[in-house]
């Protein structure tokens, strides 16, 4: 039988050519007027997935 790969995480995360996980940044979505242009600035670039959670994701996108 065939894995399935969960659908959620496959739209939520990207895989770089070195092996890391790519994700966006959390709180980008609404409530902007009260955030500062530096943290709303920052808030687009994307980030790592901590160390602790790699084997979580690769899981749920069947890399392992």
């Amino acid at each position: 039988m065939k894995l399935k790969t969960k659908r959620s995480a496959a739209k939520r995360f990207k895989i770089t050519g070195s092996g890391k996980i790519r994700r966006q940044r959390a709180h980008h979505s609404h409530i902007l007027e009260k955030k500062s242009p530096k943290r709303k600035r920052s808030l687009r670039k994307g980030a790592n997935v901590s160390v602790a959670d790699e084997n979580r994701v690769k899981q749920m996108l069947k890399l392992r």
